[in-house]
């Protein structure tokens, strides 16, 4: 049975179904959340190559222990690639896996707010 998901309270939000629900990834939003994990992920883009752990920690004031923290973090949300050679780990950003994601989370949000009748209600 599928009910309109207009004027309804949040509680009753929660249990409709819209593409909003996956496309807002908690880990996402943490890796980018830090101010760090942000400066290193603008410079990889930026830079458009793998970049080696010690070269990505001299784009910023901390330690390469602390970046190997925070590259792990950004590559569990699924926002970097890695390659290990050797004992060298190079990190790549991948900003079209970005783009395409919140690109389809904006597009989700209007979406919902344009027209949440046409959410399906689980």
């Amino acid at each position: 049975m599928t009910q309109s998901c207009t004027n309804i309270s949040p509680k009753q939000a929660a249990q409709c179904c819209s593409p909003v629900d996956t496309l807002l990834d908690p880990e996402l939003f943490k890796a980018l959340c830090d101010p760090t994990r942000a400066l290193i992920l603008a410079c990889l883009i930026k830079c458009a190559r793998p970049c080696a752990v010690s070269e990505i920690a001299e784009c910023c004031a901390v330690d390469t222990s602390v970046v190997s923290r925070h590259l792990a973090t950004l590559a569990r949300a699924g926002l970097l690639d890695s390659a290990k050679q050797g004992r060298t780990v190079s990190y790549a950003a991948r900003a079209d896996h970005l783009s395409r994601t919140l690109r389809a989370l904006a597009d989700a949000v209007d979406q919902s707010r344009l027209s949440p009748a046409a959410q399906s209600c689980c």
